[in-house]
């Protein structure tokens, strides 16, 4: 069984990396960890299991993940619009990858719990002054002063806090009317109408509009009933587990089943950088029972992709296990088809899904980290490209977006340049694509999918 020999602490016994271990009062940072392993959870196991059985449907190749927010969320810039747009981007992009690949879409926020990043140096340098890095504002604060970046266990505590928020928010929009379809076709049309291929796009969301009202006239007149319920719309939260410290005081035993679950969110994820088969972050993952993501970059084993998979799957559980491939446009045609061909013919169930983002990140000429939107759109085309021709199912998108107007990507439906950077760069860590940029992407993206389906074009 999986958890023979594990309990919430075991992580402790092994080697990790990117943890903070700088806090300066050690027992004030315990008595928050109690605290927390005291608080309410923040999800149930129920939920954690319904979206267990959604995943297995993507591993079947029954559904399509779509995975997407925040690179880093921030007390700063926690506001109901935010959180409301970001909600509304996921469903629009949902309602169009559901038409053109013909399969329901599992729809998983970055949302409420994504507050730490690694990085990639310990230290950051300005003017000549060198000060710990940012780490995310769940362990410091952004700001370039000294007292900022010292670790303070109580933002693990606000964290929790702004996560529940969150959560209550996310639920009210998920039960009401606010998920309505046809709502979200006319916000659609809004963010491809300024774009250059808006003509083709516009058809396309005319034709789910279409098939939207098709239907609606199936279902019952309004005047023969009640009023009518709005439909419940399924949207589940995910991060990276990194803090260790914090996923353990989240973890709970489920009564009865006796399994453990991590109630910080309903999946979480292990980083490119924290994938140690003997490291404690896959020790910790391995015994909880949500379901969990590895990322896999360029220097991915199959035989280790393999290792990881007894490891965090030994009892093959479908919807269990998605990997996220980070390639990059340049890497990805050479690596990722040993990767999938290897785990084709191991034959356990897996998800591969393709995050486009962390493979494509450089600095503009003006000192801005960025992204190009044409690198990312071409690492996905390349994902589906190659999935197609290893007969695997391509499972999903991971991407990190905002439903914000900000200018972090380069390029895109209003062509975001070098000079647009500084206009509306919020970001705490890494560029976002706006809403535009994604909802553009997936409208690309489906129009792929399309293709792929046609016997030509599978053909060529």
């Amino acid at each position: 069984m999986m958890n023979r020999t594990w309990n919430p602490r075991t992580w402790r016994e092994k080697p990790v990396k990117y943890i903070p271990d700088d806090y300066p009062d050690m027992r004030a940072l315990h008595r928050v960890e109690e605290e927390l392993s005291r608080l309410p959870p923040l999800v149930h196991p129920s939920e954690t299991r319904r979206l267990t059985a959604s995943l297995a449907q993507v591993a079947q190749g029954k559904a399509i993940l779509l995975q997407g927010g925040d690179c880093a969320e921030s007390f700063k810039e926690f506001t109901t619009d935010n959180i409301r747009d970001t909600f509304r981007l996921i469903l629009q992009m949902a309602v169009v990858l559901t038409f053109a690949g013909g399969r329901p879409v599992v729809k998983v926020g970055r949302i409420a719990g994504q507050f730490a990043k690694p990085r990639s140096s310990p230290v950051e340098t300005l003017d000549g002054v060198t000060l710990p890095a940012y780490r995310g504002d769940i362990i410091n604060g952004m700001d370039f002063e000294a007292a900022e970046r010292i670790p303070d266990p109580k933002r693990l505590l606000k964290a929790y806090h702004q996560s529940s928020a969150t959560l209550n928010l996310l639920r009210a929009y998920s039960q009401s009317g606010y998920a309505d379809l046809c709502n979200l076709h006319r916000w659609t049309l809004d963010g491809v109408s300024g774009s250059p291929q808006g003509d083709q796009y516009r058809k396309l969301a005319d034709s789910i509009f279409e098939s939207l009202c098709f239907m609606s006239a199936l279902a019952p007149s309004p005047e023969y009933t009640a009023a009518p319920t709005p439909t419940p719309v399924d949207l589940f939260t995910s991060h990276e587990a990194l803090l260790l410290n914090f996923e353990e005081s989240m973890t709970r035993m489920e009564p009865g089943s006796g399994h453990w679950f991590d109630a910080s969110a309903h999946m979480l994820w292990i980083g490119e950088r924290t994938r140690q088969l003997d490291g404690g972050h896959v020790e910790f993952m391995r015994g909880i029972r949500n379901p969990i993501g590895v990322k896999c970059g360029p220097t991915m084993d199959p035989d280790d992709l393999l290792r990881l998979m007894d490891a965090l799957n030994p009892e093959a559980i479908p919807g269990r296990l998605t990997l996220i491939g980070r390639f990059g446009s340049d890497k990805v045609a050479d690596c990722l088809p040993r990767l999938m061909a290897a785990t084709r013919r191991d034959g356990r169930p897996v998800i591969w899904s393709i995050d486009p983002m962390h493979g494509n990140t450089h600095k503009a000429s003006n000192g801005y980290k960025t992204r190009s939107f044409d690198r990312i759109l071409s690492e996905v085309k390349s994902f589906l490209e190659v999935a197609s021709s290893e007969g695997v199912h391509p499972g999903g998108i991971h991407l990190e977006m905002t439903g914000q107007n900000v200018t972090e990507c380069l390029g895109g439906p209003l062509a975001v340049t070098e000079d647009d950077l500084h206009s509306r760069y919020h970001t705490h860590c890494d560029p976002r694509l706006n809403a535009d940029q994604a909802l553009q992407l997936s409208f690309m993206v489906a129009e792929k999918l399309q293709a792929l389906k046609t016997p030509h074009a599978r053909a060529a």
